[in-house]
């Protein structure tokens, strides 16, 4: 064990909790709810940054930042020199920007971060992270892994704690086991390393909210789960000196509409469609118009820059049921996000609804990565990736046939995510109306019921030094 003097200054721990809001905090939160409320105080309001999604929040967060200056203007974005869609991109270079660390150092050289599951946390600064990472096989075969700096963390941290439970992290069996595992290392780092900034991602919050809706009985669950395991890991830490601090990146509201933007472009003929294997596929390079969805956000990328195609593709867009607008030009700008990753026009949902990469008319036709779990082919997000296609009988039957077939070594397709995107009941994106529907943050040196701005988070981490 690794021992620190710290006789410089505070040590600190940011708590991730990914969909917390203060509509969460109340009966089933009480450890929560005590630390939020302690001395008197309350939570504080952060007004999402657009879009609110993890890869956008964490880096204006991290940077103090708005899209427009750090480049992350949402999970993912079109590269229009190699025309090709990147999504879950992990390099921290693509931040741009000086991160929070960064600063801290200049001041005091000695200062360590930790960085647990935030995203873009591949060769970053930081002195110590760890990162999922799964290895692709050269017969097509993926294993699941992490990544992590220094490299002995992976083989040291995986000894110790076991594997990391890659299907509990994202897909149908999404769970609180991944935050237990990411809250034991936050608990292995601090006994080792004592980080005097230590970053943890909690995502728990994110799965059954997205699955059932966060009105839904069934989401209780997953909310007192969190409470207890988020309030076990602050009173240790707590318990070792440590400063914690809890904060989110958005609220996920109720949706009931899907919107597909590809499928009118199709219909528009601004699409083009290649036939692969005698399935669709989107040809993204080759169209005239086409849409990137992230949750309640829509990046449309234009290859014709007319004017009076520009304003037709916004006119399609606005016609559509669920759309609330479409930012161009200044718009686009003020809404922070003037940066060249982003789409030529912005579309915002209405706060029930959300955007569907779907680009084919018939299920028959969908590419054969539309069934899996596969997260960097898709044009799109896709939360259906959380639930098993309900068509399938015996579905568990199916997947253990395949994951038998998989230890074998035989390459496998495994296709049990549903194409029913109305299956979905939960997304973020947008500003939602109601406060109690955006993030929060509380905790040691946090102001008291406060509405702050994304931007803001930067230099209130800062000052906790």
């Amino acid at each position: 064990m690794i021992k620190k003097d710290h006789s410089s200054g505070p040590r600190v721990a940011i708590l991730n909790i990914v969909g917390l809001c203060s509509r969460l905090l109340g009966e089933s939160t009480p450890r929560l709810s005590k630390f939020a409320r302690q001395s008197g105080k309350k939570e504080s309001i952060v007004k999402p940054v657009v879009p609110a999604v993890t890869c956008t929040a964490q880096s204006t967060y991290l940077s103090g930042k708005t899209p427009a200056e750090h480049g992350i203007v949402g999970n993912g974005w079109y590269d229009r020199i190699l025309n090709e869609h990147h999504f879950w991109k992990q390099s921290n270079r693509l931040v741009e920007g000086k991160k929070i660390w960064e600063t801290l150092r200049e001041n005091r050289p000695d200062f360590t971060c930790a960085n647990l599951f935030w995203w873009y946390n591949m060769y970053s600064s930081v002195d110590y992270s760890i990162t999922p990472r799964p290895l692709y096989r050269s017969d097509g075969l993926k294993n699941f892994d992490i990544h992590s700096q220094p490299l002995s963390i992976r083989d040291e941290i995986k000894k110790d704690l076991g594997e990391f439970p890659f299907p509990a992290f994202w897909g149908p069996r999404a769970g609180i086991d991944s935050s237990k595992w990411i809250a034991d290392a936050a608990r292995w780092v601090e006994e080792r390393h004592q980080p005097d900034l230590n970053l943890i991602y909690l995502p728990h919050l994110d799965y059954d909210l997205q699955r059932y809706g966060p009105n839904d009985p069934r989401s209780e669950r997953a909310i007192k789960e969190i409470d207890e395991l988020a309030g076990s890991l602050i009173e240790f830490l707590s318990g070792r000196g440590v400063h914690c601090m809890v904060l989110s990146e958005y609220g996920i509201t109720e949706v009931n509409r899907v919107i597909y933007p590809n499928r009118k472009f199709r219909h528009q003929g601004w699409l083009s469609i290649k036939d692969e294997f005698e399935l669709d596929t989107l040809d993204s390079g080759g169209s005239r118009a086409f849409a990137l969805t992230d949750h309640q956000v829509a990046h449309i990328y234009l290859q014709e820059k007319s004017p009076d195609f520009l304003a037709k593709v916004k006119a399609t867009i606005e016609s559509l049921d669920g759309v609330t607008m479409v930012l161009e030009g200044d718009a686009r700008k003020q809404a922070g996000l003037d940066h060249p990753r982003a789409g030529d026009l912005v579309a915002l949902a209405e706060e029930d609804a959300w955007f569907s990469y779907y680009f084919w008319d018939e299920d028959e036709k969908a590419p054969e990565f539309a069934r899996c779990i596969d997260i960097h082919r898709k044009h799109g997000y896709d939360p259906a990736e959380l639930f098993v296609d309900p068509k399938i009988p015996f579905p568990s039957i199916k997947a253990v046939r395949k994951l038998v077939a998989k230890k074998m070594g035989f390459r496998i397709h495994m296709d049990l995510i549903p194409l029913d995107a109305n299956l979905v009941k939960g997304s973020h994106g947008i500003i939602p109306k109601d406060q109690a529907d955006w993030p929060v943050i509380f905790g040691n040196g946090t102001p008291d019921s406060e509405v702050l701005e994304s931007t803001e988070i930067h230099n209130l981490i800062l000052n906790q030094f």
